[in-house]
């Protein structure tokens, strides 16, 4: 390793072990009532800071077996700067699984607000206020040639508390929940090998002012097969476990936005410091029974460092994140009797 290489990863490891004790500090949730998303919440936001990274995420979960992870980001990239990043992961894709990511100038990226779009290049784009008729369309040749074009035929109404954004230190992380069940067709392929698929999807977006693993030392996103009874959302994890994000609820008293006030990982309160290895019990503030499902067995992991391009560029992004960052994706039996598909994010134990 070259001495300039040395220099630049023992910078890069100093600023984590910085971050890492300046986020130790309170967490404040929003404060407001709860509302209905709408074109400017889907927008991307502006912000000065010089880490400032969003991403949309969707979570396809198709009839036939296969499922698909689609992430679109605006994201900072040690040693490289800001970024455009487009990713996409087709799991059990006729028995295979196959992941994309792309990097691309700020520029690329081109919102709509009359439009409700966001269009990256032309070849990545999701269209119309997220909701029944949004369009995701993904299509990439790196390593093979990828190709999703969906529409959601249905989807249930996405809500947020206040403005979404919580307070970590001086710090900001904010979510809105835009789909927390939808109806989905179209079509997915991999080198040309096109499907018509059906199946449900969840769809986020987050937003924070420094590097996400550094406000969130761990992620759990959930969603549910089917609309009612139904839990999906994210619950994320600061330093010392205190609990940001939300989820949405939809039963026999209809939807409602759930706060977290405990998570356990077993019989244990959930820190976040480790993968979670039994079952995740989360329970609410609001008087709606706890959601509890089992994560010991993964049918996927996959690593952020797929979607980072460059030798230099993936070894700077793990060493700011003070080691590789990983998704943890399975599914369970949840105690609301239905199927819950979820993901665990953070730091590789």
């Amino acid at each position: 390793m070259s001495f300039w290489i040395r220099k630049f990863a023992v910078a890069i490891t100093a600023i984590a072990a910085l971050t890492g004790t300046a986020f130790a500090v309170d967490v404040s949730a929003p404060k407001g009532t709860e509302r209905t998303l709408g074109v400017s919440d889907f927008m991307p936001h502006e912000n000065s800071a010089k880490e400032f990274n969003e991403t949309w995420s969707y979570q396809f979960v198709f009839d036939n077996g296969t499922r698909a992870f689609a992430n679109y980001s605006k994201m900072y990239v040690p040693g490289s700067g800001k970024k455009i990043g487009c990713d996409l992961t087709l799991w059990n894709f006729k028995g295979k699984t196959h992941t994309v990511g792309r990097q691309y100038p700020p520029e690329r990226l081109v919102a709509d607000k009359a439009k409700a779009t966001i269009d990256i290049k032309g070849e990545y784009k999701m269209e119309g206020k997220p909701g029944k008729g949004h369009h995701v369309l993904f299509t990439a040749d790196k390593g093979g040639k990828f190709f999703l074009d969906l529409t959601f035929d249905s989807a249930e109404q996405g809500k947020v508390i206040g403005d979404g954004v919580w307070k970590v230190g001086s710090e900001k992380f904010a979510q809105y929940v835009h789909i927390p069940y939808g109806r989905v067709s179209g079509r997915i392929g991999y080198e040309g090998d096109t499907i018509q698929v059906k199946g449900y999807a969840y769809m986020d977006q987050t937003w924070q002012t420094v590097q996400a693993i550094d406000i969130a030392i761990r992620s759990i996103n959930f969603s549910t097969n089917a609309r009612s009874p139904m839990y999906a959302g994210r619950i994320s994890m600061a330093e010392g476990g205190k609990l940001m994000g939300y989820a949405i609820y939809n039963g026999p008293e209809g939807s409602k936005v759930l706060l977290p006030s405990q998570v356990k990982d077993g019989d244990e309160v959930y820190n976040g410091k480790k993968f979670a290895k039994n079952a995740i019990t989360i329970e609410w503030q609001n008087d709606i029974p706890a959601l509890a499902f089992n994560v010991s067995k993964t049918y996927q992991k996959a690593s952020l460092l797929d979607k980072v391009d460059g030798w230099l560029a993936k070894k700077a992004t793990k060493l700011m994140a003070g080691g590789e960052v990983l998704f943890y994706r399975g599914r369970s039996d949840g105690t609301n009797g239905k199927k819950i598909d979820w993901t665990i994010t953070g730091v590789k134990d």
